[in-house]
């Protein structure tokens, strides 16, 4: 698949007019490899040129890796000695003639560690932006991508299931997170889950990005879990809100907005329709429902080998939908210093709609 990969990259490059291509360790290179290299203190980066077998500068303890690459390389390897990697890259920059070349880089990705060692080995060379490139390389999944996310989705699912019976009133936030954390790792997530599990109960549910904490679970909170497995590569990103003990109306009432949001979001997908339409509809939802002022990011985001990748469900994003598009829908309501919800699921854009890869219950549960 790799091999595949690597030919669509060269048809991409020349789109682009990208003459060669700098990548460090990371979903991109993982992508067109098949191999995951470790990003650390020694530079690691690979070197894509049309018309010539990639260049690997590596340190030598990671020559073992270059045997379980899919395709023919270069390997240019330097020892512990730091004075001696300029001249690995010189000598990779050198045997594909780089340099003078439109070398195209990851913004968000290629350090400064790594950019400083190719620039002093291609003087003359210009450094656009290969980002977009790169992103519509991995956008469209395939049905071994899609395969690999819906047993991410699976493994994210049966952790959280094995949790819940184990949450208590009393609790801390990071009792709940490393319990979950575990249960992520025993049903088969990948040791490096995609991110570290987000358990916000009460005030701290009103934050999107709350960071687990010493607060201990009350009866009347909303507990905010926002979690996701990683398999073989490619991830799940998932999000379920709860009762803890009996809540107030109003917070049995906003729960059921946002659950209404997801569904309208999880429902407007579909090819030929674009991003915006779909952060549309769910906003739709909680703004007619008096609470848009709370609603404050957007609706979803693009999920595979990251997180956080195109497409982006967001109020403006013109970008169309297309078949084997993967994303997020989470709407949410955070009314501040007191509780929040977000609900949040998984899509796969099919050939005549939208297909939610997660389906864990949705309405509100208690626990506790």
């Amino acid at each position: 698949m790799s091999r595949a990969h690597l030919e669509k990259l060269y048809a991409a490059m020349n789109a682009a007019g990208l003459e060669a291509l700098a990548l460090n360790p990371g979903p991109s290179m993982a992508y067109l490899t098949g191999v995951s290299f470790h990003l650390m203190e020694r530079p690691v980066v690979m070197l894509f040129s049309p018309g010539h077998e990639p260049a690997l500068i590596l340190p030598e303890l990671e020559m073992l890796k270059v045997g379980l690459l899919p395709y023919p390389v270069q390997a240019f390897p330097y020892s512990e000695v730091p004075e001696e990697w300029n001249m690995a890259f010189q000598k990779g920059i050198q045997a594909l003639g780089l340099d003078g070349k439109a070398i195209g880089v990851e913004p968000r990705a290629l350090r400064i560690l790594e950019h400083r060692f190719i620039e002093q080995a291609a003087p003359r060379s210009s450094f656009p932006d290969a980002a977009a490139a790169l992103s519509a390389l991995r956008l469209n999944k395939d049905a071994d991508e899609i395969a690999k996310m819906r047993r991410a989705v699976t493994i994210a699912q049966d952790a959280l299931k094995a949790t819940i019976p184990l949450i208590r009133i009393g609790m801390s936030e990071k009792e709940v997170a490393a319990e979950l954390t575990i249960q992520l790792l025993r049903n088969g997530s990948s040791p490096e889950i995609p991110f570290s599990p987000i358990v916000s109960g009460g005030p701290n549910s009103a934050n999107p990005h709350a960071s687990p904490s010493e607060r201990k679970l009350q009866t009347g909170d909303l507990l905010v879990i926002d979690w996701g497995a990683a398999y073989d590569g490619y991830i799940s990103d998932l999000t379920r809100t709860f009762a803890v003990g009996e809540v107030d109306a109003e917070y049995q009432k906003i729960h059921k907005i946002v659950q209404q949001a997801n569904a309208a979001g999880r429902a407007a997908g579909k090819p030929g329709e674009a991003c915006a339409a779909v952060d549309k509809a769910a906003r739709d939802v909680i703004e007619q429902s008096g609470y848009g002022v709370y609603f404050t990011h957007r609706t979803g985001h693009g999920i595979g080998m990251e997180g956080h990748e195109d497409p982006y469900m967001r109020a403006g994003n013109l970008q169309i939908l297309e078949p084997g598009m993967c994303y997020t829908v989470e709407p949410g309501i955070y009314l501040p210093n007191r509780n929040g919800v977000r609900i949040e699921d998984n899509m796969v854009i099919t050939a005549n709609g939208a297909e939610s890869m997660s389906d864990m219950e949705r309405e509100i549960r208690v626990v506790g």
